[in-house]
């Protein structure tokens, strides 16, 4: 009998009808919009909604009208399944479809007992890997599934070689030396990690590990920095913000990494690829590169088979 390995994320519209979906299930999170009332969560989830939906909804226009994400992680879970044949591989999302009830029941119905959960966030967080994971185990509640829960996994080796390996493609025969490298990871209201969430810590050490391993290949640019995008809203997020980081960095050569995501999405294609190198040239930036998430890079494929054989 086939063991379960259901990939977890966040997820991304196809549509504008899924994109309102999206914001009211993303703020109706009481792992993101941390008000312990139900009801007045609702109501201001619902404010929040209706007051972003149709000017946001501008950014997905501006990369074809859904995300890709969804296509992205069908992918992945195609390749996976090559490597892992012993394995029933599937995705939920949490705040589109494919939903965590629904797959469920697919596996289920397959009559398999044990269950891999593997959130693709390789930092840890409540908002994002316990956000996924609880939101899971609530669709299991009247079933008696054997669980292994993958929480993190920015400590893997093969998947910080396969980052390596992205940033030198990315650059693609340039001179390393004169690039400022600046891993951008999404951000998170101080409030949270003030509650002692470990994403803010998590990320600091993902950083010092890939600037040995970066070393170790020869790839040492003028600067290792970190930076945080996509604050929403007037409450203090954690600092310093891209916007910020951007400006110090005037007639020089900046590259991106978005080192909290591993497949692209709204944030990494628009925000980074779009919105920021539109403010990178008008702040006089020489030149503005980005990665692209790992996606399923070989590397990657390697670090999710290795991470999944080392639960047996």
């Amino acid at each position: 009998m086939k063991k379960a390995l259901v990939l977890l994320n966040m997820g991304g519209p196809r549509n504008k009808e899924e994109f309102e979906m999206f914001l009211r299930n993303m703020f109706n999170d009481p792992n993101i919009l941390t008000i312990k009332n139900d009801f007045f969560r609702s109501i201001i989830a619902s404010f929040i909604v209706m007051s972003r939906k149709n000017s946001a909804w501008q950014n997905y226009e501006a990369i074809g009208g859904s995300s890709p994400i969804n296509p992205l992680t069908k992918e992945l879970v195609d390749k996976l399944s090559t490597y892992l044949p012993d394995y029933y591989i599937t995705w939920a999302m949490r705040y589109t479809p494919p939903f965590a009830p629904k797959i469920v029941k697919e596996i289920e119905q397959r009559g398999i007992k044990e269950v891999v959960l593997l959130p693709l966030y390789p930092q840890y967080s409540t908002t994002t890997t316990k956000s996924s994971v609880d939101d899971f185990m609530k669709a299991c509640k009247d079933n008696e599934f054997e669980f292994k829960i993958v929480r993190r996994f920015y400590k893997n080796e093969l998947y910080n070689q396969s980052i390596a390996q992205n940033i030198k493609q990315t650059l693609n025969g340039c001179n390393i030396s004169e690039y400022n490298i600046i891993f951008s990871a999404h951000g998170l209201p101080q409030s949270i990690v003030d509650k002692g969430d470990s994403y803010e810590n998590e990320v600091l050490e993902h950083i010092d590990i890939l600037t040995t391993i970066l070393a170790h290949y020869g790839i040492e640019p003028k600067a290792i920095k970190l930076a945080y995008q996509s604050k929403v809203g007037p409450m203090k997020w954690l600092s310093p913000s891209l916007d910020d980081k951007l400006k110090k960095f005037k007639d020089e050569k900046v590259l991106i990494y978005p080192i909290s995501f591993t497949i692209d999405n709204s944030e990494t294609v628009f925000e980074l690829d779009i919105e920021y190198r539109e403010l990178a040239m008008e702040l006089g930036i020489k030149e503005y590169k980005v990665c692209k998430c790992e996606n399923s890079s070989p590397l990657f494929i390697d670090a999710l088979v290795e991470i999944v054989k080392e639960l047996e």
